[in-house]
C-alpha cells in the first residue's frame, strides 16, 4: 500500500455546506444564521468573553502577580555576516554607518550585534551589546568592538575598589 492508494472512509468527506441558494437545500432564507441581530449581520458578533453587558469575570477578577513585559528591552540586530557587505572604504561602524547602508532603522532602540555569517575585514565597531560569537568574529578578524557602558556598571566599578581600599 502506498500513499496514493489510500482512499477515505465512506462519510469522512463532507460536500460544501452551500447556504442562501434556497429553502429546498436546508441552507436557504437566514443561511443558518438564524434570526435577526448583530449575529446574524455580516462582520458581526459578540467578543470572547462577553457576559451581555453583566461585568465580564475577567474585569471582576484582582490583576495580581509581577509581568516584565513593560521592562523588555527590544533591540535593533544586526549580524556580523551583514557587515561585510559594507563598502571597503568603511573602516569605522556606528549606527549612523549602519542607517546610511539601510541596515537598521534610525529610531532610539538600542544596537546589538549578532554573530551570524562571517566578517573577513578588519571593522572597529560601536554598538549597545554584542553576542559573545560576534565579538569573537569581530576580533578573528583584526577589528575592534566597542560597548559603551551604562553608567550604573560605571558606579559599580568606582565603588568597588573604595570598599576595598577602606577594608
Amino acid at each position: 500500500m502506498r500513499l496514493h492508494n489510500l482512499s477515505n472512509v465512506k462519510g469522512a468527506v463532507h460536500r460544501r455546506k452551500r447556504v442562501g441558494c434556497g429553502e429546498g437545500g436546508g441552507h436557504g432564507k437566514t443561511s443558518g444564521r438564524g434570526g435577526k441581530g448583530q449575529t446574524a449581520r455580516s462582520g458581526g458578533g459578540i467578543r470572547i468573553g462577553f457576559e451581555g453587558g453583566q461585568m465580564p469575570l475577567f474585569r471582576k477578577l484582582p490583576r495580581r502577580g509581577f509581568n516584565n513585559k513593560n521592562f523588555k528591552v527590544y533591540y535593533e540586530t544586526v549580524n556580523v555576516g551583514e557587515l561585510s557587505k559594507l563598502d571597503d572604504s568603511v573602516t569605522e561602524v556606528n549606527r549612523e554607518t549602519l542607517v546610511a547602508a539601510g541596515l537598521v532603522r534610525a529610531n532610539d532602540k538600542p544596537l546589538k550585534i549578532l554573530g551570524e555569517g562571517e566578517l573577513s575585514k578588519a571593522l572597529k565597531i560601536t554598538a549597545d551589546k554584542f553576542s559573545g560569537s560576534a565579538k569573537e568574529k569581530i576580533e578573528k578578524a583584526g577589528g575592534e568592538a566597542i560597548a559603551p557602558e551604562a553608567p550604573a556598571e560605571e558606579a559599580a566599578a568606582e565603588k568597588a575598589p573604595a570598599d576595598e581600599a577602606s577594608e
